[in-house]
């Protein structure tokens, strides 16, 4: 039985290996600074610490194979936590719904749409926001 675990898990490594995940970077400073050296919009991710919504969002559409390459693609990705150690500009993505994402425009600092907050953050919503 352990053999054919032991199979089965070197079968699977490189599918597992391959697989994307969006690069999420911690620091909303470095991510800006990234994004305006990649000429990409910013995709800021709001999170509130212990949050069992935003770990079902990030379960159910951020490791979404489709969302992932395509975020990776178009955005430089940061997820902030809302009272965290490392600061964000609060006053410009300030919001009571956690989770929240905001697209931002790094040229203009403005958002290139409006932010989707909580179960708003669905996969239907997701395709019609991100670019085919």
């Amino acid at each position: 039985m352990q053999q054919l675990i032991k199979y089965l898990l070197l079968l699977l490594l490189p599918i597992i290996s391959s697989a994307n995940h969006v690069h999420w970077l911690g620091n909303y400073d470095k991510a800006l600074q990234q994004a305006k050296k990649e000429n990409k919009p910013l995709l800021v991710f709001v999170v509130k610490k212990d949050s069992s919504l935003s770990h079902k969002i990030v379960k159910n559409q951020f490791m979404n194979q489709l969302h992932v390459d395509r975020i990776n693609e178009q955005f430089v990705s940061v997820m902030v936590t809302y009272n965290g150690r490392t600061s964000y500009p609060i006053e410009m993505y300030y919001t009571t719904v956690f989770p929240t994402l905001f697209f931002v425009n790094i040229q203009t600092e403005t958002f290139m749409r409006d932010p989707l907050y909580g179960e708003q953050i669905s996969q239907k919503v997701l395709l019609q926001y991100f670019q085919p």
